[in-house]
């Protein structure tokens, strides 16, 4: 058994040891949370035992080292960094990470690169929605589909797993996300190559080679030496194009004029009118406005036609100068693109290069004929009936007026509208002609009711003999001549001087009855008559004649004549 002294001196070395441990440790001022460095102890087939200086060693799983072949290059004693997670967990280990010490040196240089946008290697290593994953210094980060070339590419089988060059173009550190393009670093790739080849060139450089790569609706890309530009539609001929796929094919060379180069994009513009002389420069000495010139048809549109003046002039002839009759007649009725057509000049627009043309004046003019059938007697085609005309077209020139339904008959009776259909054929007069419109009329080829007064001598104030037509309750309707064509209503209160011989049943139709012309309005068509006028005039005509007591109660107009009379009589006698 051992000594009281013995086991005195073991526990005082113990203590000794203990301090000793516990002071290098102090002094080890491990922290968990952040990188620390360790070295490679012992490498088994599953873990990687490495020394801490901790109070034990530390083991991490083999596939953290897989990553970038990192496991064929490590051998005992390699110094490496790992990630300090716990020092001492319920199991009394220490808890560290090769993997997770790697992605944060990885994200705190990708903050710094992404501020210079520096070039960094990455490896694509799977698709995800919307793009790829792709691995940067052990940092799994996103790339756009957008963003993995400068054109879309229909298989990436070759850039798989395969080193290639990206530039953080986003950063979440909130999330921990982050963004890179393939793309960016191609294009800058490009732009310093295409910065270096336009040192080449300059404006106004004539381009004898410049090889067309593609076509689209509004212009052509060309490769001049390597340097892609565009030649728009508007600048390959003075001219209208309808398709530049229609003048040039893939491959085809073009001597072409460098016109723009904007140094901020590298845009290269070229052009091919640029070549030669603008048609336009002296085009008055060529062509005079109201002149007649031919041309061809180039292009039918809904609002008119391009004809064809010569090479790289054109103009156009609105719809409205294609017909006399229909301004608003569809082009392709009147023209055919190919055909050979005359044309007069109406203005020419230099500046904007825009030339007004005119087809129909080169037509006779229908309007210039009608003028002479003003007042005559036309025949006319039913096109249409509305609520309160009819509209025809002339027989024989094809141009449309109106007949208004008052000026079908005199009666001016709205319900003479159904009397007519589409399609029928009527005689009217013309009778007036105004900003290309024609008003026609059917009653101005019968004789007027209204000359009854004209040819009878009658006017305002003369006393007529009229003949009962129809009796109303508010009157009566008397017609003035034999036909019956002029009737008018006499209102009840102007039937009689006193009122109770103004009553309408006391009248017959077919009795015979004088009245006095009010009022002859011809304009509104408007007469007025009044019995009761008449017979005030003539009561007092009679006591202007016979005196006072001749109208006096109890003495009739019978017995005023007769008295008249026998006084003549006897006078005579």
């Amino acid at each position: 058994m051992a000594t009281e002294q013995e086991l005195k001196k073991s526990s005082s070395l113990h203590k000794e040891f203990q301090n000793l441990l516990d002071k290098d440790f102090k002094d080890r001022k491990l922290k968990e949370n952040e990188i620390i460095k360790a070295k490679v102890t012992e490498i088994t087939k599953n873990f990687i035992v490495v020394d801490c200086k901790a109070k034990m060693e530390g083991m991490i799983p083999v596939e953290e080292f897989k990553n970038d072949d990192e496991l064929g290059k490590l051998k005992v004693g390699s110094e490496i960094d790992v990630y300090l997670e716990r020092i001492e967990s319920f199991k009394g280990e220490i808890i560290i990470s090769r993997d997770k010490a790697r992605k944060m040196k990885a994200w705190k240089k990708m903050e710094k690169v992404f501020e210079t946008q520096e070039e960094m290697t990455g490896y694509i290593t799977g698709k995800v929605k919307g793009g790829f994953v792709t691995t940067v210094e052990g940092l799994p980060c996103f790339m756009p589909s957008s963003q993995i070339d400068v054109r879309p590419l229909k298989r990436i089988d070759h850039l798989m797993n395969t080193p290639v060059k990206v530039i953080a173009t986003r950063i979440d550190k909130n999330r921990g996300n982050v963004c890179v393009s393939r793309r960016a670093v191609l294009e800058k790739s490009k732009n310093a190559e295409i910065t270096e080849a336009l040192k080449n060139i300059k404006e106004g450089l004539i381009v004898e080679n410049a090889i067309v790569k593609a076509t689209t609706d509004w212009g052509i890309f060309l490769d001049i030496n390597g340097i892609d530009a565009l030649l728009h539609v508007s600048d390959l001929s003075h001219g209208r194009v309808k398709k530049p796929s229609d003048l040039v094919t893939i491959g085809q060379k073009l001597k072409v004029k460098i016109t723009k180069i904007d140094e901020k994009t590298n845009r290269v513009s070229a052009s091919v009118k640029a070549l030669t002389e603008d048609p336009y420069e002296n085009i008055e000495k060529k062509y005079k406005i109201g002149e007649i010139y031919e041309g061809v048809v180039t292009k039918i549109m809904d609002y008119g036609c391009f004809v064809k003046i010569e090479d790289g002039i054109e103009g156009l002839i609105h719809n409205s100068e294609l017909d006399w009759t229909n301004k608003n007649i569809k082009p392709n009725k009147i023209l055919s693109v190919s055909q050979n057509i005359k044309f007069k000049i109406v203005n020419i627009d230099k500046e904007n290069k825009r030339i007004s043309l005119s087809y129909k004046a080169t037509l006779s003019n229908p309007w210039n004929k009608i003028k002479d059938k003003i007042g005559k007697e036309v025949e006319i085609k039913i096109n249409n009936i509305t609520e309160k005309a009819i509209f025809g077209e002339l027989v024989d020139s094809k141009l449309t007026g109106m007949l208004h339904y008052k000026e079908i008959s005199y009666e001016e009776n709205i319900e003479d509208l159904k009397r007519f259909k589409k399609n029928d054929l009527l005689k009217v007069k013309i009778i007036e002609l105004k900003d290309d419109k024609i008003r026609f009329s059917k009653r101005a080829l019968d004789k007027d009711p209204f000359d009854f007064f004209k040819d009878n001598n009658k006017k305002v104030g003369d006393v007529i003999t009229t003949r009962i037509h129809e009796v109303l309750k508010t009157g009566v309707k008397v017609s003035l001549d034999k036909d019956k064509k002029l009737v008018v209503t006499i209102r009840k209160a102007d039937l009689a001087k006193d009122a109770a011989d103004a009553r309408p049943e006391v009248f017959s139709p077919g009795n015979a009855l004088d009245a006095k012309i009010i009022e002859i309005d011809i304009k509104t068509r408007k007469i007025k008559l009044s019995v009761k006028a008449a017979q005030i005039d003539e009561e007092k005509s009679l006591i202007a004649k016979f005196g006072e007591g001749a109208t006096k109660s109890g003495a009739t107009l019978k017995g005023i004549f007769e008295k008249a009379i026998g006084k003549k009589k006897s006078k005579k006698k």
